[in-house]
């Protein structure tokens, strides 16, 4: 759980909705503690997960590019 981040932002492409999830999936683990909730937390576990994702997306979609 030691890894970072990997950067998504590339100049040719948007990211693929896997390296979206993949990333707000490593940060959820991170923030949270748990590599995987237990199952009374793996609800609010993956409803992070994807909402972070979520906003992810927005970002990127919103970001103006020169």
């Amino acid at each position: 759980m030691c890894r970072n981040i990997k950067k998504l932002r590339q100049p040719e492409r948007l990211p693929t909705e896997q390296e979206l999830n993949d990333a707000a999936l490593q940060f959820v683990r991170k923030v949270s503690g748990y590599r995987k909730p237990s199952r009374v937390n793996e609800k609010a576990f993956n409803n992070a997960v994807s909402e972070i994702a979520g906003v992810t997306r927005r970002l990127f979609e919103d970001f103006e590019t020169r």
